[in-house]
């Protein structure tokens, strides 16, 4: 399991360019991030770590995803950088992640459509963004 010191230090577990279209706050630039590079996705403690190599459970690693108070559904959270992730939940010592392409984030979304409210980008800042899963999906199978 990799720390997230050392994910961090790594460019495989961050997206400059998303960083980049967050901070001008342009939601199309956050759209061609999102199709053309990487998106860095929080996932739980158990499964697979950010090697690909499965830990002592041998279950698959499973996406995190966050609710407020007793909401009914859920935001998932993504991040530019493992660095993102860890001014989140700065208490935490595990963050665990994986990176997204655009085609994993767009099968997780269009599978989890229904429990899921918004997707969120950068959430502890210093640009968060906010959108619906359903204009996510929108950008990503865009022509």
């Amino acid at each position: 399991m990799e720390s997230s010191s050392s994910a961090a230090q790594s460019a495989e577990f961050s997206s400059p360019m998303l960083a980049q279209a967050l901070e001008t706050g342009d939601p199309v630039a956050v759209a061609l991030a999102l199709r053309n590079d990487r998106v860095i996705v929080p996932l739980l403690s158990g499964g697979e770590d950010v090697d690909g190599e499965e830990d002592g459970d041998g279950g698959e690693a499973q996406v995190r995803v966050f609710r407020r108070g007793e909401a009914d559904k859920y935001m998932l959270v993504l991040f530019s950088s493992v660095d993102s992730y860890v001014a989140m939940l700065p208490d935490e010592t595990d963050h665990r992640v994986v990176a997204y392409r655009s085609g994993e984030l767009l099968g997780f979304l269009e599978t989890n459509r229904g429990v899921l409210e918004s997707v969120w980008f950068d959430v502890a800042g210093p640009h968060p963004m906010q959108a619906s899963p359903d204009d996510i999906i929108a950008a990503l199978t865009l022509s």
